[in-house]
């Protein structure tokens, strides 16, 4: 019998040179995201005051992973996976220098048509990274390297939040943290630029797609999925999650204010209790790797968010919802690292790329339009009560979720039962020529 190999932690994926070099450059980008996006939302309500023009800009964000996810993932595929996180970086930090010259109402167009063509380009970045990620990292790392991943995205969407709240206090103008932004660009092209480039170039195996039109090689990567019951288990499971758990995120301010009546004060230390747990979770990931496998990582955890979910809805007061967001983020952080661990274990490294795009666009679709109909249906059953509803879907993604990853067991113990009864006979045969000649 084969040994076991020992999930490598946090520590262990940080002393790969290469792994390093990606985590530094998502590291710096990922601040100048928190950065640029803060900065966009304080300028668009300084110039309008408006909620409606705050969710344009918000669909302006969106809608580019939601429809070029798949798209994105098929290039990433079909191109260097280095070379596109470079021209990736170098072409965003071009475009975010545009919306300095966004100072009146009038330009705000230019606002939005710029967002929209940045977050187009950032779609490429996501899958191209995603899908190098295995070369560089071993397989019994992959869930530390996720959960890093995560860490990173927390942390610095944080730093990023707060440096644009100190810059645009001190100087009175939003210009700055655009610029800043660009500059995180190349920088983390910078970064990149050193990873070795045989890491980034195209499998053998994709070759065959060059032949392909872009278009039916982003649905051969939809196939894909569907021929596989673990990626298929996993990506539906997190769609219908996400339809729950879009509910919080478009809810969560009314919820505050409205609902329990609650200081809009109170808004960041909620979010920082939830972000601390986060943070503490990405230690012990690598520990849970040891205990379970990523299937039952990602069913017990969107359990515990479901249920989560479910008691915020019956929450009395702002220190209750603080205790409870404090405790689903001890889920929250190995759902992601789960998940994204069996997307890239599951898939062969020239499918890799399309199938991290086509998650991508799934969770884009779905988090749209649960904030829609959560949005909708809150002031017509109210907000606890959608709340309510958001945790019970994510219960039922959880059960889904596990049926589906059992049904991929049983049917791999039957084909593993065929394949050994189907070897039986050539044993005998085998056993009975051996017989023979040592007769003979």
């Amino acid at each position: 019998m084969a040994e076991s190999v020992r999930p490598m932690g946090n520590r262990d994926v940080l002393r790969l040179p290469e792994f390093r070099k990606i985590f530094a450059a998502q590291a710096v980008s990922d601040v100048g995201d928190g950065m640029t996006f803060m900065a966009l939302l304080l300028l668009v309500n300084e110039l309008t005051h408006s909620p409606a023009a705050l969710a344009v800009l918000s669909i302006a964000v969106a809608v580019p992973s939601m429809i070029g996810g798949v798209i994105a993932g098929a290039y990433a595929d079909r191109l260097d996976r280095r070379r596109i996180m470079i021209v990736s970086d170098i072409v965003r930090a071009g475009l975010v220098l545009g919306f300095v010259v966004v100072g009146t109402i009038e330009r705000l167009p230019i606002l939005y048509v710029v967002a929209f063509l940045q977050a187009a380009i950032g779609t490429l970045f996501s899958p191209a990274r995603g899908a190098l990620i295995p070369r560089i990292v071993p397989r019994e790392g992959l869930m530390a390297a996720s959960a890093l991943a995560q860490l990173s995205r927390m942390i610095g969407g944080l730093i990023g939040t707060g440096l644009t709240g100190v810059i645009i206090a001190t100087t009175g103008s939003a210009w700055p943290a655009f610029v800043l932004d660009a500059a995180t660009f190349l920088v983390s092209a910078a970064i990149v630029l050193r990873v070795a480039p045989e890491l980034g170039r195209v499998p053998e195996a994709a070759t065959g797609q060059a032949r392909q039109g872009v278009r039916a090689s982003a649905v051969e990567g939809l196939k894909i999925i569907g021929r596989s019951p673990t990626l298929l288990a996993t990506v539906v499971g997190l769609a219908i999650a996400m339809l729950g758990l879009g509910a919080v995120n478009v809810l969560f301010v009314p919820f505050l204010i409205d609902v329990l009546r609650e200081s809009a004060a109170w808004a960041g230390p909620l979010e920082a209790a939830q972000v601390l747990s986060m943070v503490l979770a990405s230690g012990v990931v690598a520990g849970l790797a040891t205990r379970a496998t990523p299937q039952a990582i990602m069913v017990g955890s969107l359990l515990g968010v479901g249920v989560g979910i479910a008691l915020l809805s019956a929450a009395p007061n702002a220190p209750a919802v603080l205790l409870i967001m404090f405790v689903v983020g001890w889920f929250v952080t190995p759902a992601q690292a789960a998940t994204q661990t069996i997307l890239l274990t599951t898939t062969a490294d020239d499918n890799r790329g399309r199938v991290l795009g086509a998650f991508q666009a799934s969770m884009s679709t779905t988090t749209i339009l649960s904030t829609a109909a959560a949005g909708v249906f809150a002031s017509i059953i109210g907000v606890r009560t959608v709340l309510l509803a958001g945790g019970l879907i994510c219960l039922g993604a959880a059960i889904v979720t596990a049926l589906l990853f059992r049904a991929d067991r049983a049917e791999e113990a039957v084909g593993a039962e065929r394949t050994a009864d189907d070897a039986a006979p050539a044993d005998h045969d085998a056993a009975r020529a051996a017989a023979s000649v040592a007769g003979s």
